[in-house]
């Protein structure tokens, strides 16, 4: 059901336009959304209806119409029904009053101009009252991604458990950027674009009504130009018939939006993938003086490659209602005579042509560039396909005259090929369009032999262990590297060039990085330095503590310490120095039995002996 049966114009007699005078008043004449709206049915049919629902799409698909429909269905009420329903083909008691968003218990709310916690107070304050009339109180927030934190925030306890008389209904473009905690609570539809086939159907069926004549070409450019939005399909309708004056043509249309001829943007791709770049140029001229805007003639273009991309994989493609016929007939045969190759060479090439045009102060000038672009590199083959073509060709012996007698280098200028000759290069590349081939003088090629491998040079300092590596660190002042790897670095294998090691858990994410930078610094050599999947040994630090740990528990069994801690009641070991080098130790072992200074004592008692 619709408002197609009422006149162009409202009570007041102003003139209603076509996206309002054709707005679905029920679900039956919702186009596109099948999945959504068997769900709701099979939910109404056995009493599953939820508290809240979120309802998503771009722009036009029916967000907001789909919203009061469904406030419509909660609260349908006739003479024979008094629930529930989607069978809305009779209207109800509170039909007409929600649909046209005036009804006391359907409170339609803008969430761009009502962003705050005091509009969502507002809510929660009313929610508890009964509705006043209809069967449930239907709150529909329109935009609700543009609510602030503390207004998601103060709605979510009322979202997760409101009244039974109360419905929430959200619609938002942007469901990014609605928090999962409000998203959780609701149930989630996903209104999807309109098919273009399904929107010229529409808008034929629209014009059959309206009494207008209509061209089904200029029906396919409307629905191609509204981007699965039937709403700017109608509204870019309603503009063409005020154009036309009562008539809607292609050329119209055409001339109306600013776009380039289909079959002409066809012969324009046929021109760049001959390579006859004159006639691309003067086609791209032609359709700019007749006032094309070149950025859309290259969307055109790009859309248009695309397509014969996708036709060569899906030949059933071509049975879609907005394609004109030249689209449909020419595009099965290109798709058929070029390599995919060549198509997505040309893809690439207008993805990064048509911001150059945007962006430029001469937009024809750069659209003309970027066609001449193209067009050159229409008929090149491939990297794979020349590489293919020069290891096929014969190998000619040292010495030997090439090209009609003349020698190896070329003579004076002589016409040596710079590419693969005509006799060794495939006359099409795979694609069936013809290869064009430079001539010119070939430089000189010198034999250069090849270098060896240099011999490895041993490390101007070695490194074969942890203990090397730290006093590489402190050799080179790196003292708070040299910190890390004592405290954090686990040997597993120590070659030269090569380093195994385990890291502990406080090591820096980036410290195997780091130390590889590094080694390649002190060392003058490359390292590999690798994380491996075995424990390890200790870090220095754990050495260091262990050996602390044995000298401080013979310290306590020394016979002479033990006198001394005996006669200095609460005294304590706090610190056993150990020697830091051999030389050290060796030293403290020849030298005469003195009081041992390694030895710090601590007294705990106030005893000033």
């Amino acid at each position: 059901m619709s408002e197609a049966g009422q006149t162009n114009k409202s009570k007041d007699g102003a003139y209603r336009v076509l996206a309002r005078k054709y707005r679905p008043a029920d679900f039956s004449a919702l186009i596109g959304q099948e999945p959504m709206v068997q769900t709701l049915t099979n939910a109404f049919a056995t009493g599953r209806i939820a508290q809240a629902w979120m309802l998503t799409g771009v722009r036009g698909v029916g967000k907001t119409t789909t919203a009061r429909i469904l406030a419509r269905a909660l609260n349908y009420k006739t003479a024979d029904i008094d629930r529930p329903s989607v069978d809305l083909t009779v209207p109800g008691e509170h039909c007409q009053a929600i649909m046209e968003g005036r009804h006391v218990d359907v409170i339609e709310m803008d969430a761009a101009s009502h962003t705050g916690i005091d509009d969502i107070r507002d809510i929660i304050d009313r929610v508890r009252y009964a509705p006043v009339s209809a069967r449930y109180k239907v709150y529909i927030i329109d935009e609700v991604h543009m609510l602030s934190t503390q207004a998601f925030n103060g709605l979510l306890k009322t979202l997760e458990e409101p009244p039974p008389h109360v419905k929430f209904i959200f619609a938002t473009t942007e469901i990014r950027k609605v928090p999962i905690t409000v998203l959780s609570r609701c149930q989630r539809f996903d209104l999807r674009r309109i098919d273009a086939g399904k929107l010229v159907g529409h808008l034929s069926n629209i014009a059959r009504q309206e009494g207008i004549e209509v061209e089904d070409e200029a029906l396919a450019m409307v629905a191609r130009a509204a981007e699965g939005s039937a709403r700017d399909s109608l509204s870019i309708l309603d503009q063409a018939i005020a154009h036309g004056g009562g008539r809607v043509t292609a050329a119209a249309v055409r001339a109306m939006l600013g776009l380039a001829d289909r079959a002409r943007v066809v012969d324009l791709f046929e021109n760049v993938m001959k390579g006859d770049v004159a006639a691309a140029l003067g086609e791209l001229r032609t359709q700019y003086d007749t006032g094309a805007d070149p950025v859309a003639v290259l969307n055109d273009l790009a859309e248009f490659t695309h397509l014969v991309t996708r036709l060569r994989f899906v030949p059933s493609a071509a049975d879609d209602a907005s394609l004109s016929e030249d689209e449909r007939n020419r595009g099965l045969e290109f798709s058929r005579s070029l390599s995919v190759r060549v198509m997505a060479r040309a893809w690439q090439m207008l993805l990064k042509g048509i911001p150059e045009v945007q962006s430029s102060n001469r937009p024809v000038s750069a659209a003309e560039m970027v066609l001449i672009r193209l067009a050159h590199a229409a008929d090149l083959p491939t990297l794979d396909e020349a590489l293919k073509s020069l290891g096929d060709a014969p190998q000619q012996p040292s010495g030997s005259p090439r090209n009609g007698g003349m020698p190896a280098g070329g003579g004076n200028g002589g016409p040596g090929a710079s590419a693969v000759s005509q006799a060794r290069m495939p006359v099409t590349n795979g694609g069936g369009q013809a290869m064009r081939l430079v001539e010119s003088a070939p430089a000189p090629v010198a034999f250069v032999a090849p270098t060896p491998e240099p011999e490895p040079v041993a490390d101007a300092v070695p490194v074969r262990s942890i203990n090397d590596l730290a006093n590489l660190a402190e050799a080179n002042r790196e003292m708070a590297f040299k910190v890390l790897i004592r405290r954090a670095v686990r040997p597993v294998r120590i070659e030269p060039g090569h380093m195994e090691v385990s890291l502990t858990n406080d090591a820096p994410r980036t410290f195997l990085n780091d130390l590889t930078v590094k080694l390649k610094a002190w060392t003058g050599r490359h390292w590999l330095v690798s994380l491996s999947k075995e424990e390890g040994g200790p870090t220095l630090a754990e050495i260091e503590a262990t050996k602390r740990e044995v000298a401080l528990t013979d310290a306590k069994a020394d016979p002479t310490v033990a006198a001394i801690l005996a006669r200095f009641p609460g005294a304590k070991i706090i610190d056993v120095r150990l020697p830091t080098t051999p030389e050290a130790a060796d030293a403290d072992i020849d030298a005469e039995p003195q009081p041992d200074p390694g030895i710090g004592l601590d007294n705990d008692d106030d005893d000033p002996f």
